[in-house]
């Protein structure tokens, strides 16, 4: 079973890239906004929405982990490194998946603000996650999250027996996600 975490910051690419990781190991993808725009619309965009996202998300973990016949996810997601709350959150998916005696790959994608800003407002972004549909509240959020988090790792922080950064600012998702799979494919 493969279990790929892919992060970084906001409009970095995570859900294509993932996409194309996931067919190409033949496990599916969950996105972070997955869980997020099916609980939003009915309860608002507060702390109960993340609270309740991410117990989603636990569930479906440790689903995936405890079937043998589940061949793996890639699931993408945002990682504040100031936020010991988001360091827990990743320490308990690591906890459900690690008590199987799964892999954990852990894919760190890095682009710049001026790439980000572009891809915040693609086409296929914003059909796939309508809370990214209001374009203003989108940029104004992508722009100033950088005033209160640290969504990338600083050199070494990051300690993991499968662990890669990539920095996706000059390559597209296609050649981003081989990358991916074939630094995957050589740990075997």
């Amino acid at each position: 079973m493969k279990i790929v975490l892919i992060f970084g910051p906001q409009a970095v690419g995570k859900m294509t890239i993932g996409e194309k990781v996931g067919e190409a190991l033949n496990i599916p993808l969950l996105h972070n906004h997955v869980t997020l725009d099916v609980i939003w619309p009915y309860i608002g965009w507060n702390e109960d929405t993340f609270k309740l996202s991410h117990d989603l998300r636990m569930g479906i973990f440790k689903h995936i982990a405890k079937d043998e016949t589940h061949r793996g996810i890639v699931f993408t997601f945002v990682w504040a490194f100031n936020l010991e709350s988001d360091w827990d959150a990743v320490g308990e998916m690591k906890q459900i998946f690690s008590a199987q005696h799964h892999e954990l790959y852990f894919v760190e994608l890095a682009a710049d603000l001026e790439e980000r800003i572009k891809r915040n407002t693609s086409a296929y972004r914003l059909e796939k996650k309508p809370s990214k549909r209001n374009l203003e509240h989108s940029h104004n959020e992508l722009v100033r999250s950088m005033d209160k988090h640290r969504m990338n790792s600083l050199d070494g922080e990051i300690i993991e027996k499968n662990y890669m950064k990539l920095d996706v600012t000059h390559i597209d998702a296609t050649e981003a996600s081989q990358k991916i799979v074939e630094w995957i494919n050589s740990l075997k």
